[in-house]
């Protein structure tokens, strides 16, 4: 009898990974029938790993629970629940590693740990130090320690991973020199990495979005330059540029509100008596001291961290200029021929590359130059600093075990058909003016939901297109439509907690996680209110985004000054 159940198992097992296969070559019909199957219950696996990541606060757990539920509900269509719990496992597992044998997922778990490593070399070099304390000297009050942070998340605008891995740890320092909450510096670490890297012209991001706007419109047989759709997408780009304006807000303003102003509060006046996740934080940066008599130096960060940026534009370019001349398009290889670094060269060339592949080349190549330097200023041996490489990376172990999940949880997901049920309840019939809110609304609940910007625009991009297409025509209100299916999935990457953005935010910025959700979900639900307000309503009346865009920055400064309250002022309590 056993012999016969592990048969049936190992069976039963061959075919689920068959179905795999199957499954992924018309994934979309599936998602549509399993979102008629089970209705309201698609929105099960996302809704059960969101709140028991703030019940429990262990994303770890959550993660797993709203996976293996997916997977169960998966299972239970086919078999009884008992042989759906074994086969649900099973299909955990396989997505899981399914997961980590994409490539692009690889070089992503790669370049963090690798980019882990590289930090506490430069830590450990004294060089994270010195650069603490030179910023810190520039920075005499909380307000400056804010702006450099603001600005440092501005200049890493290329990609949103490097964002959060680079500017934290740099920042973290200066931060509670200061007297900043480490939930601060996640929601502004958070805040200047998809949302600038959504609206580059040069970035990892833009050949997707560029690639979705093309194929939607190309659906319609309508003949465009996606680029230059995109282009006009970006002033109207109202949460990205209204989330990067408000940081600004705060900073001059000095005020929160919100459960971010008492955090900033209980920062302020900090007590000598730690909690234990003080004392937990507060090891995690005495990790990143330097070792014992070595000199300061600004050096010592500034060329390891500059060879991971630079290597990084590089290593884009190389890998895409590799993709278009070993390609077909023979237009896009006159162009390389002819005008190899101009800007448009340079922006097909990252549209083409393999944004995964190049960080990971960057992030080892930054390895190599930081090791080499601690061998010739005599400050490590080789062997030295490669166990310092290697420990830096265990403390980013985690980090890649939440990535895996989130994606196998994407993965699942998909396929339990949770966006298809949103996208055909939610999306009622409107007033050609609300469809621009409505689309944005959408984006943010799947992105949020899901957990992934990418995902999102893929499921609503070839959707809202053709949608406003048919409803008006006109070129502007498509711009329109476009620009808030790429705001509305910004959103989700923003402040989602299980988005791979805000693990590594709060991962960088060593805060929390279920913390950092917390702090920063008024903010982003208040910069969304605007975003349709005072943004898309008026948008789609047709109304010009540069009367839009200052009536909106100054809605949020007057509203900000009024609900806001300075860290100085004492919380009422009841």
């Amino acid at each position: 009898m056993k012999r016969k159940f592990q048969i049936a198992l190992l069976t039963s097992s061959c075919l689920m990974l068959t179905a795999a296969t199957s499954f992924a070559e018309d994934i979309d019909k599936i998602a549509q029938a399993n979102a008629g199957r089970f209705g309201v219950w698609t929105i099960l696996p996302p809704l059960l790993a969101i709140v028991l990541a703030f019940i429990t606060r262990n994303v770890v757990i959550s993660l797993f629970l709203g996976l293996f539920s997916g997977s169960f509900m998966l299972a239970i269509l086919e078999t009884n629940p008992l042989k759906a719990l074994v086969f649900a496992f099973l299909d955990l597992v396989q997505r899981a590693l399914n997961s980590l044998a994409d490539p692009w997922n690889a070089g992503i778990v790669l370049q963090v740990l690798i980019i882990g490593g590289v930090i506490n070399l430069v830590a450990k070099m004294g060089g994270a130090k010195a650069i603490a304390e030179a910023l810190a000297s520039k920075a005499k009050t909380s307000k400056g320690a804010l702006f450099i942070t603001w600005l440092l998340g501005l200049l890493v605008f290329f990609d949103d991973y490097a964002n959060s891995l680079i500017v934290g740890p740099i920042m973290r320092p200066v931060a509670d020199k200061m007297k900043i909450s480490r939930e601060k510096l996640a929601f502004i670490i958070d805040a200047t990495a998809a949302p600038i890297a959504g609206i580059a012209i040069i970035s990892t991001w833009i050949g997707l979005e560029v690639g979705l706007i093309n194929d939607a419109f190309k659906s319609i047989h309508v003949d465009v330059d996606a680029f230059g759709v995109f282009l006009n997408t970006i002033p109207y780009r109202f949460y990205n540029i209204f989330i990067l304006l408000f940081i600004v807000v705060l900073i001059v303003l000095a005020r929160d509100f919100g459960s971010m102003r008492k955090a900033e509060y209980n920062t302020f006046h900090k007590s000598d008596n730690k909690t234990e996740e003080e004392i937990r934080l507060a090891e995690e940066l005495d990790d990143l001291a330097p070792m014992e008599g070595v000199e300061l130096s600004i050096w010592n960060a500034i060329i390891p961290i500059g060879t991971l940026i630079i290597s990084a534009l590089v290593a884009f370019y190389y890998s895409g200029y590799s993709s278009i001349m070993g390609g077909d398009n023979k237009e896009l290889i006159n162009l390389l021929n002819s005008h190899p670094f101009g800007l448009m060269a340079i922006k097909e060339c990252f549209s083409a590359s393999d944004a995964s592949t190049a960080l990971f080349q960057s992030a080892l190549f930054a390895s190599i130059v930081a090791i080499a330097m601690a061998y010739f200023k005599k400050i490590f041996t080789v062997s030295q600093s490669i166990e310092i490489w290697i420990d830096g990376m265990k403390t980013l172990v985690i980090t890649g075990v939440i990535l895996i999940l989130a994606w196998s949880l994407s993965s699942v997901i998909k396929e339990v058909g949770t966006a298809k049920f949103m996208i055909k309840y939610l999306s009622n019939t409107l007033p050609p003016f609300l469809l621009p809110s409505l689309i944005f609304v959408l984006g943010a609940i799947i992105s949020f939901s899901t957990g992934t910007a990418y995902g999102t625009m893929g499921i609503l991009m070839p959707l809202a297109i053709p949608l406003a297409h048919s409803i008006n025509p006109d070129m502007s209100y498509i711009v329109v439509a476009t620009s808030a299916v790429l705001t509305g999935a910004i959103f989700g990457d923003h402040c989602s907690p299980i988005s791979d953005t805000t693990i590594l935010s709060s991962m960088g910025a060593g805060c929390n996680h279920i913390d950092h959700v917390k702090t920063q979900m008024p903010y982003a639900l208040f910069i969304a209110g605007i975003t349709i307000v005072f943004g898309y309503i008026p948008a789609g009346m047709g109304l010009p985004f540069y009367i839009i865009l200052p009536i909106g920055v100054v809605a949020i400064a007057i509203i900000t000054r009024f609900i806001g309250k300075k860290v100085e002022e004492p919380i009422q309590t009841k």
